[in-house]
């Protein structure tokens, strides 16, 4: 109950309302309720910037087919080939030639533009995509398969565009670059997540190749959506450009904390796999991953919305320990229940831990990657996380066949805990750089 005479406090989606029970209040009906609008949320003002709703349109159809078309290609393969060894070695050749082109598309974009180098270089990844859809159904010899989706690797990454579209608009707000970043990332989980299920459902319940027609489609619309808003597209750096990021200050031991994070992430959801196989619920994985994917999302919209305290380097480091931590929750689950509920409830909180990781480490490549050549930056990340989920795919899947499921939930674990080792390091090195400075001056 409300104290008399004193105001009480309520709200509403949108408005702070004061309700005032004093004497005076309920002589004056106009004084008794008031109103005071709230200012839009982080995530609204940041998409309210001229110009941003358009490319974000863009962005979410042109990266929503990055979850689809792995899948569908294992789907179109398998189903048609009667092999998921074939599809396996198909997928992860692509995999590899997107790690080797995917810098060198990156550099382009940088040195011509994402208009003039985007939409060519979307369109021959498209017709890879088709080439190995008509491969599969016409029954052509399996080598042309794995052409065909190595010409895949061409798609540009639309994450690093879209990143240095924010970068160029925000330059010196940090606070909503930082939001900008969270959004970003949720982004990346929430493609990643409905992706696969949606190509599943395509592939499934029609035919084999609809899941790869359908990110086609949506790669190519979304890519020529994207482009097509030429007034927040970041301008080309004229005079050459600066130096390579791998040799830029810090970019280095960042890139060998992606490694790590990538095995994180590829170990996880090979052991999750197997895990759910040997408790005889194997169709249950999918739903198992998108527990941990949902966590992220959540955790990266409220990570977005806080305001940040203390250094970037200083707040990976702690992002780190919590996902190592954190970590531990699905070995014990798996260890102690057996459970595939348990273990779905561990993922959940333990990717709760991966969206703050991945945004702040997006955060110092950002600033660490040299002027002109974000683009090209933000793909060596990627391309580190690539060759990480790869190694630890492997790692995950020996170690779950010759241990058991439970014993290879020590790989992610391992994994994070060689980041969060790595990011030590770095984070030392630097105190003591800025120790020194602050010596001699």
């Amino acid at each position: 109950m409300p104290q008399p005479n004193r105001p009480m406090f309520t709200t509403t989606a949108d408005t702070l309302v004061i309700v005032d029970f004093s004497a005076r209040g309920a002589r004056d009906p106009r004084a008794r309720r008031a109103t005071c609008s709230r200012g839009p949320g982080p995530y609204r003002r940041l998409l309210a910037t001229p110009g941003v709703r358009a490319f974000t349109v863009g962005n979410l159809l042109a990266r929503l087919p990055m979850g689809m078309f792995s899948v569908s290609a294992v789907v179109m393969i398998a189903g048609t080939r009667g092999s998921y060894a074939l599809a396996g070695a198909v997928t992860a050749t692509g995999l590899a030639a997107t790690a080797v082109v995917g810098p060198w598309t990156a550099r382009l974009v940088d040195r011509h533009g994402q208009a003039r180098i985007a939409v060519p270089a979307t369109a021959l990844a498209a017709l890879g995509s088709l080439a190995l859809l008509l491969c599969v159904r016409l029954g052509a010899p399996a080598w042309t398969l794995f052409v065909s989706y190595a010409a895949t690797a061409t798609t540009p990454n639309l994450g690093g565009m879209s990143r240095a579209r924010w970068a160029h608009l925000l330059h010196g707000d940090e606070r909503s670059l930082h939001v900008a970043n969270s959004f970003e990332q949720v982004v990346d989980e929430a493609c990643f997540m409905v992706g696969p299920v949606l190509a599943a459902l395509l592939c499934t319940r029609l035919f084999p190749e609809a899941g790869t027609l359908t990110g086609v489609a949506l790669l190519v619309t979304g890519m020529l959506v994207f482009t097509a808003q030429r007034s927040t597209e970041p301008p080309v750096r004229r005079g050459g450009l600066a130096k390579a990021p791998f040799r830029a200050g810090g970019i280095p031991s960042l890139l060998a904390v992606c490694l790590a994070m990538g095995a994180v992430f590829g170990s996880m959801e090979v052991v999750t796999i197997a895990f759910a196989d040997t408790q005889g619920h194997r169709s249950a994985a999918g739903f198992v991953l998108a527990l941990q994917a949902a966590g992220s999302c959540a955790a990266g919209l409220v990570y977005g919305a806080k305001r940040r305290t203390g250094s970037a380097e200083d707040r990976y480091v702690w992002c780190i320990a919590a996902m190592t931590a954190l970590l531990t929750l699905p070995l014990l689950a798996a260890s102690l229940t057996g459970s595939l509920l348990a273990l779905a409830a561990a993922l959940l909180v333990a990717g709760m831990a991966t969206a703050p990781t991945m945004v702040t480490g997006m955060t110092l490549i950002q600033q660490r990657t040299p002027p002109g050549r974000l683009n090209e930056g933000m793909t060596l990340a990627v391309t580190g996380l690539l060759g990480g989920i790869a190694c630890g795919s492997a790692a995950g899947g020996w170690t779950a066949d010759h241990l058991s499921p439970t014993a290879a939930y020590s790989i992610p674990v391992t994994a994070a805990a060689t980041a969060l080792m790595t990011a030590l390091t770095r984070t030392r090195r630097l105190h003591e750089r800025h120790r020194r400075a602050h010596r001699r001056r």
